[in-house]
């Protein structure tokens, strides 16, 4: 499996992922070094293709040398020689340069030996442009290079060329830091806030568990404290009036009593999901929950624990989608102590597993739900739970229920709905068993139904597989029925056969 495939959200457990093919920046620095050290062992345990590069710049230094050329000694400036310069100057660059990248190259295959062959990439033009360009390139799903190169000075951590090629990579990028840290001797953090990209980089984080047989930390972090700051500046520039409207102290009590409790809440099922998803695979992972500014509270406990590896989703939970990199990663990037794995990898843990650790029902919201048909509630509950969880609700009350039953199902569907409820309630459908009764929809068809993402589309079609089931005398309408009227460019969910879900 690829950093850029993912489990589909309904399995009911996540294959540990790994890595097909690995792209290596060298350039015999001690950070680079320690990267084919470690490129090579990952390489060797997921049977990986591995491909050592270098860039190399001849035009950058042609250019120099013209810059130059005012400088030379009278003697050099004549034309005639000055031509002979240039010639000489451009053969020996060039050979010049390439000779060194071969000699890069030839030392990993060096460090490779006998364990895996190694293929050659020698790139010419800017460094940072022509690594992403081949990183990007479709043809490696992880790339391993050093923090610092041959350019670094005292009190450096990260490098222009690192720091341009992390925020560009769209593939999972190892980020050597400790030149003299071997990873798989060492623990591995990683950090969740509840985003895809951290529940793809645990799986990461579990895989390389397993193979180097490391211990795992989850940890996840929270700031309490930013509202209390906040308040405290709003409360210095407010009029008594305006204090009155804003209702200043009861906001306040509402952000200490409630939303900050909350926030733990929420991040505390994060980290147990995580344990849930090792617990999966036979493992078993310590976790952390931090209180502080997310960045600085992980870096400091990076510093006391001094584990080998930070795990990081190269985006989190408040992303938008022109985003290239997290405020929290980036500033761990820079300041972590140890190798920084930015993961792309996504992967969605299931909306049930979700639920029992993040997601609560008012009583009420509890009772509408006996009311449904037994038959129903099951598929029910999960269409509101995931209603509920991608409107940001924590807590299901019957509001929300009735919202997304309204939402979830077509108009005549919610109706028939309302019917079979009302009819249970009143106790008909069990008094008159041969009484007839509303149309059933298996658990597939229902399924496959909500899968159509346009509302109008969903009800038109919804009538049309009850018409052909109708005329087929079939007591219920089966997937089949309304698998007939569905074009393959329809805008859909995901559906698969044999579920109950629907995107």
């Amino acid at each position: 499996m690829t950093a850029q495939t993912q489990a589909h959200p309904e399995e009911d457990k996540a294959v540990l992922p790994g890595y097909s093919s690995l792209l290596l920046a060298v350039d015999s620095s001690d950070h680079a070094n320690r990267g084919t050290l470690e490129a090579i062992g990952l390489a060797t345990h997921f049977h990986a293709r591995l491909t050592a590069a270098h860039v190399y710049a001849a035009k950058l230094h042609d250019a120099r040398f013209r810059q130059m050329e005012g400088g030379l000694p009278e003697q050099f400036r004549e034309e005639q020689e000055l031509e002979r310069q240039r010639d000489v100057h451009d053969d020996l660059i060039t050979r010049g340069l390439s000779i060194i990248t071969d000699s890069y190259l030839d030392q990993v295959e060096t460090v490779a030996a006998d364990r895996l062959p190694v293929e050659r990439c020698s790139l010419e033009g800017k460094n940072y442009r022509e690594l992403v360009n081949e990183a990007n390139s479709g043809r490696y799903d992880l790339l391993v290079m050093g923090a610092l190169g041959l350019g670094a000075v005292k009190g450096s951590r990260l490098g222009t060329v690192c720091q341009r090629v992390s925020r560009r990579s769209s593939i999972d990028t190892l980020i050597i830091k400790d030149p003299n840290c071997s990873l798989s001797d060492s623990p591995i953090v990683v950090g969740v806030d509840g985003s895809a990209k951290s529940y793809g980089g645990l799986l990461t984080a579990l895989s390389l568990a397993k193979a180097w047989g490391s211990d795992v930390k989850v940890v996840s972090a929270f700031d309490p404290y930013y509202h209390y700051v906040a308040f405290n500046r709003i409360a210095g520039v407010l009029s008594e009036e305006a204090g009155k409207v804003f209702r200043f102290q009861e906001q306040e009590k509402l952000h200490e009593e409630i939303i900050d409790s909350g926030l733990a809440k929420i991040y505390q099922g994060h980290l147990s999901v995580a344990q849930s998803i090792a617990a999966d695979h036979g493992m078993e992972v310590e976790t952390v929950l931090l209180d502080g500014k997310p960045h600085e509270v992980i870096n400091r406990y990076l510093n006391e624990f001094k584990p080998g590896l930070l795990v990081l989703g190269t985006t989190g939970i408040h992303a938008d989608p022109e985003l290239d990199i997290g405020g929290n990663t980036e500033y761990l990037l820079n300041d972590a102590p140890c190798a920084v794995l930015l993961s792309q990898r996504e992967y969605q843990p299931q909306v049930d597993r979700l639920a029992s650790v993040s997601t609560s029902w008012t009583q009420e919201a509890e009772a509408r739900m006996e009311r449904v048909p037994s038959f129903a509630r099951s598929m029910a509950r999960m269409a509101i739970l995931r209603y509920a969880q991608e409107k940001g609700h924590t807590v299901i009350t019957e509001s929300i229920v009735e919202e997304a039953t309204a939402q979830l199902m077509p108009g005549h569907a919610g109706e028939a709905m309302e019917e079979i409820v009302s009819a249970y309630d009143r106790g008909e459908l069990r008094r008159q068993p041969d009484a007839p009764q509303v149309m059933r929809w298996s658990d597939e068809a229902t399924a496959l139904l909500l899968s159509i993402k346009d509302l109008s589309l969903r009800g038109n079609l919804s009538m049309r597989a009850e018409k052909k089931a109708r005329t087929e005398n079939s007591p219920t309408v089966e997937a089949a029925h309304l698998q007939t009227f569905l074009h393959d460019d329809m805008p859909r969910g995901d559906f698969q056969p044999g579920t109950m879900a629907a995107a």
